[in-house]
């Protein structure tokens, strides 16, 4: 590889298989480097993605909800209200995505302070506040998954893992590219996508060429 060099999808997923791999099935993720002002609240940039290979990751799902038994039922890991408030306050946050019903946020917001910096919060805009919880699961489960921008206007979206083949990373590193694309603060004037890497967890990263 040439560190200097831009590399299609398809030709830095190439280049990725020929890397030596770790001894465990390493993530492969977009990084981004974005042209707006982080500071300004009108250009944060967040989203999600539905991955058409999935993630490759085994997601752990939490639900606020005043029905935890259908949450359940629908595939949710853990679902509750009152109860896993109060465990998020005391610190638990073993979960990768929470969902919550619209009328669970009253409660919900009283732990946003936690879950907010980890990116946990649930949204109405990421698609993870709904009164739909069963297909909201299945949609995180299959391979939904969330990106926001960071304090610095960089941002990474997770791709899939070494184990997928080559046209499943590249079609899966296309479609987190037009999702990202697609949430373009409105009126936002300038490059908006300034680089953007595709690297596994150990790997060195290669610079994608972006239209």
């Amino acid at each position: 590889m040439d560190s200097t060099n831009s590399y299609t999808a398809n030709e830095a997923v190439e280049i990725l298989s020929k890397f030596d791999s770790a001894k465990f099935d390493e993530s492969v993720e977009i990084s981004l480097s974005l042209g707006v002002d982080p500071k300004q609240s009108s250009q944060a940039v967040r989203g999600t993605v539905n991955l058409p290979h999935g993630s490759g990751k085994e997601i752990k799902v939490l639900v606020f909800t005043e029905n935890p038994d259908d949450a359940l039922a629908s595939g949710a890991d853990f679902a509750g209200l009152e109860d896993l408030v109060k465990k998020v306050k005391d610190g638990w946050v073993d979960f990768d995505v929470a969902l919550s019903t619209t009328g669970a946020m009253k409660e919900v917001r009283s732990v946003a302070r936690i879950l907010g910096p980890r990116g946990l919060m649930p949204t109405p805009k990421a698609g993870t506040v709904t009164d739909d919880i069963a297909s909201a699961i299945n949609a995180v489960k299959a391979g939904r998954v969330e990106f926001k921008m960071d304090k610095t206007g960089a941002m990474s979206v997770l791709v899939g893992k070494r184990s997928f083949n080559a046209d499943q990373l590249v079609e899966n590193t296309q479609a987190a590219l037009e999702a990202v694309k697609a949430s373009r603060p409105e009126g936002f004037k300038g490059k908006f996508i300034k680089r953007v890497h595709l690297s596994s967890t150990m790997s060195p990263s290669l610079l994608l060429s972006v239209e």
